[in-house]
């Protein structure tokens, strides 16, 4: 039954290529994707190409429905998979950060290491701000760990334990939503990409 533990069955060595094998089939993913342009993730923000929502909403369903049916037909433990605890203020705080680093650099950290893999200067630039960026936090987060542990901190929340409905309820809605969300995607792109080319 999953989740297994890969260490045991496969032993430590094998454990890191394994991890070195699904890090290199999710770079390729993304460089697929188009997610090592900084002018596609950044066309984002600008309404004009929303391929960043269709995937990335496209493998959280996914993950969903296979963590749903799979302990459905009991073939995962639900209860073994680690749930990360959500801390409210932080996670906002955080997010606004990151949000502002993907606006103004054009990537992600994981689109920043594609983008660096296929020789790109900017994605270079952008991970060398990223390991700043972590030396600093590392270095001052001692003056504000209070707020980083304690405030917000709601233990560990989903959806069904937020909204007090059933698991099926909430994978059906997700669904639909996931399925509304790439309608209107689909309409704002075209509008966008319209007027864009209208512009002189």
């Amino acid at each position: 039954m999953f989740p297994l533990n890969i260490e045991t069955q496969l032993g430590h060595i094998w454990l890191n290529v394994f991890y070195v094998v699904i890090g290199f089939g999710f770079g390729f993913a993304l460089e697929r994707a188009g997610f090592g342009n900084a002018r596609v993730l950044a066309a984002q923000f600008y309404l004009r190409d929303m391929r960043v929502l269709k995937v990335m909403f496209t493998a959280i369903v996914t993950a969903m429905l296979l963590v749903f049916w799979g302990s459905q037909l009991g073939i995962v433990d639900y209860r073994a998979l680690f749930i990360n605890p959500t801390h409210l203020w932080p996670g906002i705080v955080g997010g606004v950060i990151f949000g502002a680093g993907f606006v103004v650099g054009g990537y992600c950290p994981g689109t920043a290491i594609v983008s660096m893999a296929t020789l790109k200067l900017d994605g270079a630039l952008f991970i060398v701000g990223l390991a700043l960026g972590m030396f600093v936090f590392g270095e001052t987060v001692e003056h504000f760990r209070a707020f980083w542990d304690s405030s917000g901190f709601l233990g560990e929340v989903t959806l069904m334990d937020w909204l007090g409905l059933s698991t099926g309820v909430v994978v059906l809605a997700v669904v639909a939503m996931a399925l509304a969300m790439f309608w209107a995607a689909e309409k704002v792109e075209r509008y966008f990409a319209s007027r864009t080319r209208q512009d002189p």
